[in-house]
């Protein structure tokens, strides 16, 4: 199954400590780009982050955000290090006397390091339960690509039906042309006093046939179609190979177009052009 890169999935993470949620949303790219944007005490799970992106994904500008509440049933107290209180006004002291002048600051003490802290949460263990959750949010965020892409599928499988479909009308219609195009010689030559030279007219009808046959191409097209529909059925990261077949396809219809001598090859080579344009855009989304 192809893959669509345009996406969003979200997951949120409750446990005892707090809150956090995941969300990831994506838009086609012609490389994989990730940006992430996380909470100051957890960029170390930056790199893990953009490591396991890039096992699971190959192609999009993949954003990442994760929202981080500590929540407010957190054990808060502050606790106070006597000792290094201490030993911070003991020697302020003695600067003071040495100096003859100058005042403690307590608020100073307090805010000198290590004298004011707060119980700490094990940012290890919740680091642990975040890269679960965040492995849960690829898992849907890759559910999502793959809904999308199976949309894309179908509408691809309908155009390439509709491909075959404007195949079929020219190679229905060629042998009319032929003949229409043959008569049409032969009465202006006719016209032409003097005796035809039934040769010369068979030879002008072959190099005529020759630059008006369309059956190379119809079979280039009908090989295009089947090649498409097995890169859709064996799925996965096709988005450049599906690229390179529109390529193709629109080789054959400018060939056919520039080819086309009645009314109906022309409009055939038309919607040709427009059936592949349609596809060329939702292969742009293909992962």
């Amino acid at each position: 199954m192809i893959q669509s890169m345009t996406a969003y999935a979200r997951i949120e993470h409750k446990a005892q400590w707090g809150t956090a949620s995941w969300e990831i949303r994506s838009v086609n790219q012609r490389y994989l780009e990730t940006y992430l944007r996380l909470p100051e005490q957890l960029r170390s799970l930056e790199p893990v982050l953009r490591d396991r992106l890039r096992k699971r994904l190959n192609r999009g500008k993949i954003e990442v955000n994760l929202r981080y509440d500590l929540g407010e049933n957190k054990d808060s107290d502050l606790q106070l290090n006597q000792a290094l209180a201490a030993q911070i006004i003991q020697a302020a002291n003695w600067v003071k006397q040495e100096a003859g002048q100058g005042e403690i600051n307590v608020v100073d003490v307090l805010r000198w390091p290590g004298v004011m802290s707060g119980s700490e949460q094990d940012m290890d263990a919740i680091s642990k339960e975040l890269l679960v959750a965040f492995d849960d949010a690829v898992a849907q965020f890759i559910e999502a690509r793959g809904r999308e892409g199976e949309a894309i599928n179908t509408m691809l499988q309908t155009r390439l039906d509709q491909i075959v479909e404007q195949v079929t009308i020219v190679r229905e219609h060629m042998p009319s042309v032929m003949q229409w195009q043959r008569d049409k010689i032969t009465n202006r030559l006719s016209e032409i006093q003097g005796e035809l030279d039934p040769a010369r007219m068979e030879q002008e009808m072959v190099i005529l046939a020759q630059k008006m046959d369309v059956a190379e191409e119809m079979d280039r097209l009908d090989a295009h179609v089947a090649e498409t529909r097995r890169i859709l059925k064996k799925g996965g990261s096709q988005g450049r190979r599906l690229d390179f077949m529109m390529q193709e396809f629109n080789r054959e219809s400018n060939t056919l177009a520039s080819k086309s001598i009645s009314a109906e090859v022309t409009a055939a080579a038309v919607e040709l052009k427009v059936l592949i344009e349609q596809m060329r855009e939702q292969i742009q989304n293909v992962e």
